[in-house]
């Protein structure tokens, strides 16, 4: 399978789970359910295939935020409401997303999320606690959260892999994101603001990355850039792997490609996650 596809199937697969993140739907259900504030909200909400993890387990999968902000939330969370309850409120809230900013969902579901599930239970679980989290939940009997629930495993499972890779390559959760925003993908006050960063912090992190040749005045380096190269090309590589189960993956993401796109609205760009407009 081709790198290049899982990226592509990225691009598609991203704005149809992230409603859970931006829209109104999803943050009124996680208020709904007992969750307080938004972080409270996405750490419980992304968080709760895990059970009721602890603060470092959160901090360790989520990667990237820093250990406060996690602490704020989590194990607080739990005693707001149950991880089972949240399943539930996240899976209904994502789907009432889907239907509204894309009508046609209903059809595209019926046909995609049998494929994607495919697609899921191939994939390798190893290293991928997310994932495995998430694709051994309950698969729901109605069709648009089949597919949120598919769509968001495939993306742990990429993002799973992802973090293997960076931390591989000696990257904390902070210097990854460092070495984003000096590659130009997201602006880097708000990257380090979502992720809940000090400025002092965040220029150590800097520093760290100038001592190994990655980043000079805030950009990255020829050596970053070929880092962070390598690292994505991986990430593809690895997220293409499950998608040989299908003969042709490629009607898949064209079924998936319009409802990404009108999706796109409930999204920011540039957005904390890097992802670009679907083309």
């Amino acid at each position: 399978m081709d790198a290049t596809f899982a990226r592509d199937m990225w691009k598609a697969l991203e704005p149809l789970h992230a409603v859970t993140y931006f829209a109104e739907e999803c943050r009124t259900a996680n208020k709904d359910v007992g969750l307080k504030g938004f972080w409270m909200g996405y750490f419980g909400s992304r968080g709760a295939p895990l059970g009721r993890a602890s603060a470092g387990t959160i901090q360790a999968t989520f990667f990237g935020f820093h250990p406060a902000r996690v602490r704020r939330a989590v194990p607080d969370a739990w005693e707001f409401a149950s991880p089972e309850s949240i399943l539930v409120a996240r899976s209904e809230a994502a789907a009432r997303a889907l239907r509204r900013t894309f009508p046609g969902i209903e059809d595209v579901a019926v046909d995609a999320a049998p494929l994607l599930q495919e697609v899921v239970m191939a994939a390798d679980a190893s290293g991928r606690p997310l994932f495995a989290a998430n694709r051994d939940l309950p698969l729901p009997e109605n069709p648009v959260e089949a597919l949120w629930q598919a769509t968001t495993s495939l993306r742990e499972h990429r993002g799973d892999g992802h973090v293997a890779l960076l931390t591989a390559e000696g990257l904390s959760g902070l210097e990854a994101n460092v070495l984003a925003c000096a590659m130009g993908i997201v602006p880097p006050e708000r990257l380090r603001e979502s992720r809940g960063w000090s400025p002092e912090e965040w220029d150590e992190a800097s520093e760290a990355l100038a001592r190994r040749g990655l980043v000079a005045e805030a950009e990255a380096t020829e050596a970053g850039r070929a880092l962070k190269a390598h690292i994505e090309q991986r990430t593809d590589e690895l997220a293409a792997a499950p998608y040989t189960v299908l003969a042709d993956p490629r009607p898949l993401y064209e079924s998936l490609v319009p409802a990404s796109k009108a999706l796109a609205t409930e999204m920011p760009f540039p957005n904390p996650i890097g992802l670009p407009r679907l083309a």
